[in-house]
């Protein structure tokens, strides 16, 4: 019980710092980390190498794609292309609906891109749409990020059900382990849409940042000035190549990694891994992006490349300070502990939910939470009346329902997503961590009814 009293601490210490004594979040984080090691009793040599390690492998993992986008970012805006790109979304699919087009082109986005990325690459078309439909950034932000969440916790390719499904013995039925969790996973979306739609007409003075951003995400700009400011804009199609281009190399990558080798096992198959490496996916997403600055707005480009660089970097500090404060927890052992102390309860299909989320919410990685609690309730399958194959696909459910409930100052996806979208710390407990929570829960209540026709 100590375990978790620590952990409450840390984070109310998280956001005491943050909103009372207005400390900068990558302060107050690895402030946490600090402390919350020295509380858990890691040994004190030990302890800088931790918080080290895992504010560098998170900043490995995400970080020059955060740089990369940024940039991309930047590109789009001041070329016009931004613009474009919103006009064309508008024009295919009209202005009824904004929150659910962000919506649906997140779980799309996200089935073959981690939910970091494509947060990052999509953050320039989410805020013209917001900016163009005169919708809330906050309601188009959580909207976005709860599509994306959706498919990258439920539908391999992404790591963490491919990981739950080999745990609990799918290896070789993946393909009914993506049916069912695009079905999930398009519920879980539609409660994020409704979590997200409560923010639609509220006022983003009150919600966002004071002097931050971009006047895409200004609410003081108007769209009609804003707009004749560009002059002559991109078309829609040159202005989406920087954005479809990774994607799909991404898309192809991880199904050239699949190990069903649909490419073959040969040159093809490692060419296309490559160029479907978000790093080097985004990086040709720059090259692709730079037509777009032609003429007198190249002369610009330098100083847009450091204007990008310039907004990534307090983005790349916040996100590293989140995983070494996450690393830290994962050391303390409090994930094995909530996982062994929960896993004795008697709720069947609930349990796995239970014990994931637990474990996410105490360490901050959805892929962590899956694997482990994968590999813990795979024995217990039996006990638990889930051992027949759909029994098991609906474990990989649940624990994927769990895995991401709830999103909060440990993950780094809370951090990409309210830096980005220029959220207070109060916006972002708001509308991410309560939205995560909010399709989770309705992932498992769908997961629940389906245990009582199919198993």
């Amino acid at each position: 019980m100590s375990l978790v009293l620590i952990l409450v601490g840390l984070i109310v210490f998280i956001v005491l710092a943050t909103t009372w004594l207005k400390l900068h979040p990558f302060l107050a984080l690895l402030l946490a980390a600090l402390v919350g090691g020295l509380a858990y009793g890691l040994p004190v040599a030990d302890l800088p190498k931790t918080i080290g390690t895992g504010f560098g492998n998170t900043l490995g993992g995400i970080g020059i794609v955060i740089a990369l986008g940024t940039i991309i970012g930047v590109i789009l805006e001041k070329s016009g292309g931004a613009i474009a790109m919103a006009e064309g979304v508008i024009k295919m699919i009209g202005e009824r609906f904004p929150t659910l087009t962000i919506s649906i082109i997140g779980y799309l986005v996200s089935i073959p891109v981690f939910c970091d990325s494509g947060f990052v690459i999509l953050n320039s078309l989410k805020n013209a749409l917001a900016k163009r439909m005169n919708v809330s950034v906050v309601a188009m932000s959580v909207a976005l990020s709860t599509g994306l969440y959706a498919t990258h916790t439920f539908v391999p390719p992404t790591p963490g059900p491919i990981a739950a499904a080999g745990n609990l013995g799918l290896s070789d039925n993946l393909g009914l382990v993506i049916g069912v969790g695009l079905f999930v996973a398009a519920i879980s979306a539609l409660g994020g849409l409704l979590w997200a739609n409560m923010f639609a007409r509220k006022d983003d003075h009150l919600l966002l940042k004071a002097g931050e951003g971009s006047e895409l995400t200004d609410p003081d700009v108007d769209y009609t000035a804003l707009r004749a400011r560009y002059g002559d804009i991109p078309s829609a199609r040159a202005a989406f190549a920087p954005i479809i281009v990774p994607i799909l190399l991404i898309c192809l990558g991880s199904i050239a990694a699949f190990p069903a080798n649909i490419f073959g096992g040969g040159g093809l198959k490692t060419a296309l891994v490559f160029l479907g490496h978000p790093i080097i996916a985004l990086a040709i997403g720059l090259i692709v992006a730079l037509p777009l600055i032609k003429g007198e707005k190249l002369k610009g480009f330098a100083a847009q490349a450091e204007e990008g660089i310039v907004a990534a970097a307090p983005i790349l500090l916040i996100t590293g300070a989140g995983g070494a404060f996450g690393a830290v927890l994962a050391a303390s052992g409090i994930g094995t502990y909530l996982g062994q102390t929960l896993s004795a309860l008697g709720v069947g299909i609930f349990m796995p939910y239970i014990v994931a989320a637990a474990i996410k919410t105490a360490q901050g990685s959805t892929t962590v939470s899956l694997v482990t609690t994968s590999a813990l309730v795979a024995p217990l399958l039996g006990d638990l009346g889930l051992d027949s194959e759909m029994g098991r696909v609906l474990t990989v459910m649940a624990v994927g329902a769990g895995g991401m409930t709830v999103s909060h100052v440990n993950d780094s996806f809370f951090w990409v997503v309210s830096q980005f979208s220029r959220f207070t710390l109060s916006t972002a407990f708001k509308g991410q961590t309560a939205g995560t929570f909010v399709q989770g829960a309705f992932a498992m209540a769908t997961i629940y009814v389906l245990s009582l026709f199919l198993i």
